[in-house]
């Protein structure tokens, strides 16, 4: 099979993902969710004309001229209502948030009043309507204020609140599913011997897709036998898996047993081997509706194809109309050969200067290599055959997470 162009291996992955359906949730888990349907205000706010300061509340034409003295006849809290009615020649003492009692249209800020028993001396005159948040400045009940497919950040979740929602209809979460496999791998904290090495792609795979918004299932390691291999697929699929990663044994060794134990199960093989570095021994096929991901083992390999492919799946799964990572402009920091027929991802850190950000690749590229990734800010991104480019010249990144 052939060298697939990234372009066309990830329109292969998106093609069939649709949104998942929707769930109820409570607000608490709804951040960055994607809502189902038109959320509308179930209720004005605010509910009526509060004060906007601590101070007076009076009759504009009172106080249109100062200094002048009016008759304190109450006294206004949030959550407390006046029952009686300002009249002329009167004020209530009120607190911010408090209900404008009724013949009251103006807030006097304290502090340009005295105070003496129950005469109040206002000392500047105030314009109508002063200090006053009119009923509805907000919104308005019925009011549609955030649209079906909207995303929701947290400053939507206070709003959904304030609207009196408890609960919102968004689309279910992408169920994702870990798999590792190898013999030489054993679990952080072990005890190594000898051509063992510690299990790592996982963990960034996984914090990955759960700072995507998907629910993941660990499924642990698998040792080099197509029967554990497969017995990890099926549990797999029982958990309801929308998304299946498999980390290493996807290449053409002798003991690369995924691709043949995903092929047992009834994989539907959509491509394998794509025109990229790192990462060539990239798989995507289909088990029923469980979409399956098989990553490279080398780490940076089996990271970047995560972050180029498993990402944007998981987005569109959601729901998301930002989908795909946004592309940005760089100045190199150094000079780069010409590339060869793959699309190259080369790590790179980034430092601002007056002209821009400068994209500078690390020293050391090996798709082994994890501490350089983790010094990573960006994949600087180059394509097929792109010729030599000195430094200074532009070129395209994608920036990585924290």
């Amino acid at each position: 099979m052939a060298l697939m162009p990234v372009e066309e291996a990830l329109r292969k992955v998106l093609a069939d993902a649709r949104p998942l359906p929707a769930e109820a949730v409570a607000l608490d888990e709804a951040l960055g969710r994607v809502l189902t349907e038109d959320l509308f205000a179930l209720r004005t706010q605010p509910p009526a004309a509060v004060s906007a300061m601590d101070g007076y509340a009076v009759r504009a034409s009172d106080v249109s001229q100062a200094p002048t003295t009016l008759k304190l006849i109450g006294e206004v809290a949030a959550g407390h209502p006046f029952n009686g009615q300002v009249e002329a020649g009167q004020t209530a003492r009120i607190f911010t948030g408090g209900m404008m009692p009724l013949g009251s249209d103006t807030v006097v800020i304290q502090e340009l009043v005295t105070c003496f028993g129950d005469s109040v001396t206002f000392q500047k005159p105030t314009a109508k309507g002063r200090n006053v948040r009119g009923q509805g400045i907000d919104f308005t009940q019925d009011q549609l204020l955030l649209p079906k497919g909207h995303r929701l950040s947290d400053r939507d979740l206070m709003l959904a609140a304030a609207m009196n929602h408890a609960r919102l209809s968004v689309h279910r979460r992408p169920r994702v599913a870990m798999l590792g496999t190898g013999d030489e791998l054993v679990a952080p904290g072990s005890k190594l011997r000898p051509g063992q090495i510690v299990y790592s792609n996982g963990f960034a795979i996984t914090a990955l897709a759960r700072s995507e918004g998907a629910d993941v299932q660990d499924l642990g390691i698998a040792h080099d036998r197509i029967e554990d291999i497969a017995a990890a697929i099926r549990r797999a699929r029982e958990h309801g898996t929308d998304i299946l990663v498999t980390s290493g044994g996807a290449s053409v060794g002798e003991h690369d047993l995924v691709q043949r134990a995903l092929a047992a199960e009834g994989l539907d093989l959509s491509f394998w081997r794509v025109a990229l570095r790192p990462g060539r021994p990239m798989m995507h096929g289909r088990l029923g509706a469980m979409q399956v991901l098989g990553v490279p083992g080398n780490p940076v390999s089996a990271y970047v194809c995560a972050f180029l492919f498993l990402v944007p799946l998981i987005r569109q799964l959601s729901g998301r109309k930002d989908t795909q990572h946004v592309p940005e402009r760089a100045f190199l920091g150094l000079d780069l050969p010409a590339n060869d027929e793959r699309a190259d991802y080369l790590r790179a850190t980034l430092a601002r200067a007056a002209k821009g950000l400068i994209a500078t690749p690390l020293p050391a590229q090996d798709s082994s290599l994890m501490a350089p990734l983790a010094k990573a800010d960006c994949l600087l991104t180059r394509e097929p055959h792109a010729p030599a480019a000195a430094a200074g010249s532009n070129c395209v990144i994608l920036k990585l997470g924290l």
